[in-house]
This record gives C-alpha cells, sequence and structure tokens, in this order.
C-alpha cells in the first residue's frame, strides 16, 4: 500500500520553501475507524504529509543527489487542530540549515491555507545512497532517483523544467 499524502505542489522554490496541498477525502478508508462519529485524519498522516513536502524539497533543491531520506528527529510537533473530510490541508515547509547527512526544516500544515494551524513541527531528514551501505545496489539508486524525478513532476502537473507555468507556480528545478 502507498501512503502518498500529497496531492499537488503548488509553489516550489528548491533552497528555500515547498508549498503543498493534501485534500482530506471522506471516502479515505481510515474514517472507518477515525472516528465513525467524528471523522478526523489522523495527526500521523498530517505529519506524513509534511513529512513527504519537505523530502520533495530536498530532493528538488539536491537535484536528487540521494536515493534514501529518512525521517530522523522530529521536534516541537504540534497537533493544533483537526483536519476533517472536504477539507484542504496546505503544507508550507521551509529549509532551515544543510548538513552533509541531513537537513533541518521548518513546516506547517494550514486549513485551506489560512491562518488556522492543524500541524506543525520540526523536522530532521537524513540522506544517503544505498551504494554507501553495498555497492551492487548502485544501480537501485538511480532507478530510485529517476523514479522520483516522475513523481516531482506529476505533482507539479508539469512536464518541463519551466520556472513558471500558466497557473503562476513558482518553481525552479535544477
Amino acid at each position: 500500500m502507498r501512503f502518498k499524502q500529497l496531492d499537488k505542489i503548488t509553489e516550489l522554490i528548491p533552497g528555500k520553501r515547498i508549498v503543498a496541498v493534501r485534500e482530506v477525502h471522506a471516502g479515505e478508508d481510515y474514517f472507518r475507524d477515525h472516528f465513525p462519529l467524528f471523522a478526523v485524519m489522523p495527526g500521523v498522516l498530517m505529519l506524513e504529509s509534511i513529512f513527504q513536502a519537505s523530502c520533495w524539497l530536498i530532493r528538488a533543491t539536491e537535484n536528487f543527489e540521494n536515493s534514501l531520506l529518512t525521517l530522523r528527529e522530529a521536534k516541537n510537533v504540534k497537533f493544533v487542530d483537526f483536519m476533517q473530510p472536504g477539507q484542504t490541508l496546505v503544507i508550507t515547509a521551509e529549509i532551515v540549515k544543510i548538513f552533509d547527512d541531513s537537513v533541518s526544516i521548518k513546516a506547517s500544515g494550514t486549513k485551506g491555507g489560512g491562518d488556522t494551524v492543524a500541524v506543525s513541527a520540526r523536522l530532521t531528514i537524513g540522506k544517503e545512497n544505498l551504494k554507501t551501505k553495498d555497492a551492487a545496489l548502485e544501480s537501485l539508486d538511480a532507478f530510485m532517483r529517476d523514479s522520483m524525478r516522475q513523481g516531482l513532476k506529476g505533482l507539479l502537473n508539469d512536464d518541463s523544467d519551466a520556472q513558471s507555468d500558466e497557473r503562476g507556480f513558482r518553481v525552479q528545478l535544477n
């Protein structure tokens, strides 16, 4: 099962920030149990949404240099408001600092892009390639990087590396 927690990216400025959107739909499987009489998106999935947006920012910033990005630390995580079916979580993530093996991110998700914060956190995301553990995995690194490039284009709904599109999305890809 795949847990894609982003529907589209509306702004991407490598090295700086990303803005992504996650529509919360009533038909999502977890609503059967979470909770039958008060359907809300689980907090861990809101956190996963900001993690995934942060990963796209790192990949674009470093031109997909690393095939594997992992959550090393989530600090100051605050679940401030509920997300219910029909609502939109707008995630904004900004790079705080880039290290050799990790990136520090400040991120939040707001309801519909307004002032109501639903979730916020500071993340440390580790970055590496599989070939550092086993040289035989170098081809898998290349496959994963190519797959991620295609995934980003799908989220941008853009088949080119243009700096902006007709919708006015600010995109600067390497």
